[in-house]
């Protein structure tokens, strides 16, 4: 049996020994009191209920509806009037212009107190209401009264308070904020700096610059603009894009005026276009000169070198980009005010179909001058109403001719274009000028001319049916609007035309001292181009360098007509009109009453060959191959005083008028006169 050992023998062990074992424990939190604690989770209990019944929102909404208030009661009178002191202190010694604008402060001010008079009484007036019901349902007890009533204003105050934040494109795509792709130096409102006001775009210097001047100018004028971007300087101005976050760009065309004067342009500086690809996005410019001044001139374009079906160069547009058409079967509408330079629209147009070696150009005008300079390129030209009348119903049987003769060429469902079977281009200028038989024929050719290339192309200085008779502007295939009135513009392009960028009412026409905006045109229709409110400028083309083309032009020979028309329109029945018709005519007689040159191998028989073949004569004998008409009747005076001593000058004309020999046309230079009207050897030697 082991002997138990003693307390005063120590035990056998490497650990030391200790009365009381040591127990280690973490640093001990200071305590806090039990009613702490309970407190919080009173509290977090209280919030939780609150939440569930909406008071935070409630409260959050009477703080809005007081805000809201507050915004009503001032009515951005303050603004206003600080506005009008920045700028009395800005006059700069300019003792009118700062009395008119102490005047309107002063004027702003009185507003003011009325206005706070005004609408303090209504809130007092709402206040009294409401105080009054709460008070009746205190005094008589009525709990369910106050119930309703304490329901209402906690309803009132969550309504308002209510949560009205909206999920972004990255909160609901689950991209990063960082990875939204943005344009080529793009700004958008967070890039704006705080507190930053509009300034003039003359002061930007860099694209940035400029575009935060976009961007700050938009939001002041309240257009709902979120970016701008690919902003560049151009010699006339500056050229940007924009995008709206809702709406449309028409928030920009509405708001031009006002923007006009944030950047301090000039009138018409503002120019916004809608982008047709893009809804949400407009290109912007803002134009402080002229877009148009470095636009190139009309090309060069040689007798009978080109078709009526390829396209050629007429116009250039804001951005700098060419306007190319095919003018083959296109019916087309030219509307521009006195002064909007419509007659060089018609010349640009002209220049083209004259230049075509597939194509016949025929003038119309029974008011002016028509095509003017290119009077000699011009096969038939038509002034009077009868030969305008007769003009019009000839070139509406050859298309029902052609109709006809369509399936016996072979050609399909329209007319194919060539040198044997050529195209016509009929130019109406002044139309509403015309008489009632020519505006129903016009409009029946309209109808049915463009499959047998047959086109027409009216001009008018306005669009409305009270210029054109008829609402046929939006049928028209082609439209090109110079400076005009804003119905014109509805007229034409649509009743919605304006709050799309179509804004041809705003340039404005010439003055006998300024050509301003004659000759731009706002086109719609043309032929593989998309329709976008675009500004272009017409090529113009100076007279003398028109009348050397005309010249040159009929010296290389005109376009004669085929055949297989003419005999075709002599198969088909006149068309009822209701109204009387005119004869139809030959293309020979209709030559003779046009006054034009007679058609290849065309001759004169009769008394009308006699005086062709003494004025022959005499030319012969005087070894000249052209005469002034004053002169050549000197000349037959002497060749036959029995015959031609009576005879006037304007006898004369008259007389090789329905010979065949036209009117007398220039003939250059003669001795000392730079260009003297009379009759050429050769015409008249053609027509024996």
């Amino acid at each position: 049996m082991a002997t138990p050992l003693t307390d005063e023998r120590p035990p056998l062990t490497l650990v030391t020994h200790t009365a009381e074992p040591v127990v280690f424990k973490a640093p001990v939190e200071a305590g806090r009191p039990a009613w702490i604690e309970s407190a919080r989770t009173v509290a977090d209990r209280t919030n939780r209920v609150a939440q569930l019944a909406l008071l935070p929102h409630t409260v959050r909404g009477y703080r809005q509806l007081g805000r809201r208030w507050l915004n009503r009661y001032r009515d951005d009178y303050p603004q206003l009037i600080a506005s009008t002191d920045r700028a009395i202190r800005e006059a700069d010694g300019d003792v009118v212009l700062e009395g008119r604008l102490k005047e309107r402060r002063a004027e702003l001010r009185a507003e003011y107190r009325r206005h706070r008079k005004i609408y303090a009484g209504k809130t007092a007036g709402v206040a009294g209401a409401v105080a009054g019901g709460v008070g009746f349902g205190a005094v008589t007890g009525s709990l369910w009264l106050d119930l309703l009533a304490g329901i209402s204003a906690w309803g009132l105050g969550a309504f308002h308070g209510r949560d009205r934040s909206e999920l972004t494109a990255e909160t609901v795509l689950g991209l990063p904020a960082d990875e939204t792709v943005r344009g080529h130096g793009s700004v958008t409102l967070d890039d704006l700096p705080e507190g930053a006001k509009p300034f003039p775009i003359r002061r930007a210097e860099t694209p940035q610059q400029a575009a935060v001047c976009v961007l700050l100018a938009m939001v002041a004028e309240g257009v709902p603009v979120v970016e701008v971007w690919d902003m560049e300087r151009q010699p006339w101005g500056w050229q940007c894009k924009v995008r709206v976050g809702e709406g449309t760009p028409e928030a920009i065309i509405a708001k031009a005026g006002g923007l006009e004067t944030r950047f301090d342009l000039p009138t018409n500086g503002v120019r916004p276009q809608p982008m047709v690809e893009r809804r949400a996005c407009a290109i912007l410019r803002l134009v402080e000169g002229n877009p148009f001044a470095t636009a190139p001139g009309m090309p060069y374009r040689a007798p009978k070198s080109i078709s009526i079906t390829d396209k050629s160069r007429l116009a250039t547009s804001v951005g700098g980009d060419p306007l190319q058409a095919a003018l083959a079967g296109v019916m087309g509408l030219v509307v521009a005010a006195s002064g909007g330079g419509k007659t060089g629209m018609l010349q640009a147009i002209g220049e083209v179909t004259t230049a075509c070696y597939d194509n016949i150009t025929v003038d119309l005008d029974p008011h002016g001058d028509g095509l003017e300079d290119l009077y000699d390129a011009v096969r038939v030209t038509g002034r009077s109403h009868q030969q305008i009348e007769n003009v019009l119903l000839f070139f509406l049987m050859l298309s029902k001719g052609r109709a006809r003769l369509r399936a016996k060429l072979g050609m399909g469902k329209k007319w194919q274009i060539s040198k044997e079977h050529p195209h016509f281009t009929v130019i109406f200028d002044e139309f509403p000028k015309g008489s009632e038989l020519a505006k129903r024929l016009a409009f029946e050719l309209l109808l049915v001319g463009r499959k047998e290339a047959v086109t027409l192309i009216i001009a008018s200085q306005g669009g409305t049916k009270l210029y054109l008779g008829e609402n046929i502007a939006q049928m028209i295939a082609l439209k090109a609007v110079g400076p005009c009135k804003v119905g014109d513009t509805r007229a034409v392009f649509g009743d919605g035309a304006v709050a799309e960028g179509w804004l041809p009412h705003k340039l404005s026409p010439a003055t006998d001292t300024d050509p301003k905006d004659a000759g731009h045109v706002y086109l719609q229709g043309v032929p593989g181009m998309a329709d976008e409110p675009i500004e272009y400028a017409i090529h113009a083309t100076p007279s003398d360098t028109l009348r050397k083309l005309a010249a040159e032009r009929r010296d290389a020979g005109l376009v004669e007509p085929d055949q297989d028309s003419l005999r075709a329109m002599t198969e088909v029945d006149l068309p009822d009109l209701g109204m009387p018709l005119p004869k139809l005519l030959t293309w020979e007689q209709l030559l003779r009453l046009c006054g034009a040159d007679p058609a290849e191998g065309m001759t004169v028989d009769g008394a009308a060959r006699t005086i062709v073949e003494d004025a022959v004569a005499v030319m012969e004998k005087a070894g000249v191959d052209r005469m002034k008409t004053e002169t050549l009747l000197l000349a037959l005076r002497d060749f036959d005083p029995d015959a031609y001593l009576a005879v006037t000058v304007d006898e004369l004309k008259a007389r090789l008028k329905e010979a065949g020999a036209g009117s007398p046309e220039t003939l250059g230079r003669i001795g000392e006169e730079q260009n003297p009207r009379g009759f050429k050897l050769a015409k008249l030697t053609a027509l024996l």
